[in-house]
């Protein structure tokens, strides 16, 4: 493991870009897997065949569409079993819709899995969107491209700059729906909050921006290597259920002309995030395509929901980024193929 040791955050020597290994299971067990995978497999199949092939494209109910989404974590046994919102005490959650994601609002949420954004639409129902680290606008995508996504190699710029918006803009073009963004970039394991797009930074100073973080049990279904289509799809049939666990933070907003006010017991008294040192490696593309540094003040807000991803996962920020990962699967791969 000496050859991926690069791969490892200085500080906190946490590994993001890792597999998650799956536990341990009896070898009578053998038999119960092979049989969830077999079955489940035909009825995974036909029934994401209708969704995204017929449901999503008609003006059918949100309802109607989240029940689908339902039916389709249910198939593998991916079961909600835990939802914890700040400020919220339980059984209240009625009660305080302002905490919770609605219309008009930004979801900045980890992202770790396929399952994440079928999750988020099953609950929410929003538009994706993806990130890059060096730009501050998105490209909308669909549900179906959102969980490819999860699978996909990562980038460091778009292949197509005319499909970009701002966050901004396309709250303007659907101002009653709810924006998801993985300002993360790619997927990890879970284990570490990576550096974040400055694709926030272009949501507008009156919109909410709530911190979303989901974690399962076991993490073996998260996807933070790129390709590995058969491997997942076998971790997430053949077992009998998988736990899934949701935290929300207070929403924050875009008050970047005027700072960002950390709030009382969040985050940590030292962070690497604030060194000018790591501002320096972040130069970003403004509208009219120059150069454009992001702020001291700009930074505080990528950092507070930064910080809040990492505290509602109970993990640590790293400094490792999307470049790294690139390099990383790139070692990977070669290794991959020297083992095949």
């Amino acid at each position: 493991m000496e050859k991926y040791s690069q791969f490892r955050d200085k500080g906190t020597a946490i590994a993001p870009f890792f597999s998650v290994p799956t536990p341990p299971s009896s070898p009578l067990w053998a038999p119960v897997h092979i049989f969830l995978f077999v079955v489940r497999v035909p009825l995974l199949l036909g029934v994401s065949l209708l969704y995204f092939l017929f449901i999503e494209w008609i003006p059918a109910p949100s309802f109607v569409k989240k029940c689908v989404l339902w039916f389709l974590l249910a198939i593998p046994g991916v079961w909600w079993v835990d939802l914890q919102v700040d400020g919220v005490k339980r059984g209240k959650l009625s009660e305080m819709r302002d905490h919770l994601p609605h219309d008009g609002t930004v979801i900045a949420s980890s992202f770790t899995s396929p399952l994440d954004p079928l999750y988020l639409a099953g609950i929410f129902c929003p538009l994706f969107t993806r990130s890059w680290p060096g730009t501050r606008k998105v490209e909308p995508i669909s549900l179906f491209r959102a969980i490819l996504l999860a699978f996909s190699h990562p980038s460091l710029a778009p292949g197509n700059p005319a499909k970009l918006v701002s966050l901004k803009e396309l709250q303007e073009r659907h101002p009653k729906s709810i924006i998801c963004v993985f300002p993360e970039c790619t997927t990890t394991n879970g284990r570490g909050i990576l550096p974040f797009s400055p694709s926030l930074l272009t949501v507008g100073e009156k919109t909410r921006i709530y911190p979303v973080n989901l974690r399962y049990t076991p993490g073996d279904v998260t996807t933070p290597t790129p390709g590995e289509y058969l491997a997942w799809f076998w971790k997430l049939l053949s077992k009998p259920s998988h736990c899934m666990r949701v935290r929300i933070a207070r929403s924050v907003f875009n008050t970047q002309t005027n700072g960002v006010k950390k709030a009382a017991g969040v985050g940590y008294d030292t962070n690497i995030f604030d060194s000018p040192e790591f501002r320096d490696r972040h130069v970003e593309t403004n509208e009219e395509g120059g150069d454009e540094e992001i702020s001291i003040r700009e930074q505080e807000l990528l950092d507070r929901v930064a910080e809040d991803l990492a505290r509602l996962g109970r993990v640590k920020r790293v400094g490792l980024d999307v470049k790294d990962k690139i390099d990383f699967v790139k070692v990977w791969q070669k290794t991959k193929k020297r083992r095949g």
